[in-house]
């Protein structure tokens, strides 16, 4: 006699038919369809990304945009350098080395604000 392979059962739950509970969606979904906990999200990054524009803005106010003022404050037209006026050093060689220090500086930040914003939302997920 032979033995006959014992032949495979399949075991379903009945539960398998129910309707499914609604799964969570994750944060960075709620953000893609802009639901209001992703617009919470993105508010928040908007808005670290805003002051940081203002900062810079009014650094920038602050230091190139006086220096008209200062140029008619002080008699700086009559100090020269090199053989050139010291406002002309100023505006034509002093200022873009400012503004790639502050182009430099903002980029920086801009990433570390996005890099927050990406940490948030994962430290978020996980934990729930």
């Amino acid at each position: 006699m032979t033995e006959q392979p014992a032949t495979r059962v399949r075991i379903t739950s009945p539960r398998t038919r129910a309707a499914r509970s609604r799964t969570r969606r994750s944060n960075a979904a709620e953000i893609d369809a802009l639901t209001r906990l992703g617009e919470v999200y993105v508010q928040s990054l908007v808005r670290a990304q805003l002051r940081l524009a203002m900062a810079v803005v009014v650094t920038l106010s602050a230091t190139i945009g006086l220096l008209p003022v200062l140029f008619r404050l002080l008699p700086l037209a009559d100090v020269h350098l090199l053989g050139l006026p010291l406002p002309w050093l100023l505006l034509g060689v002093v200022v873009y080395p400012w503004l790639l220090l502050l182009a430099w500086w903002y980029v920086r930040r801009a990433e570390r604000n996005e890099a927050a914003f990406v940490e948030l939302v994962e430290r978020q997920e996980d934990a729930g």
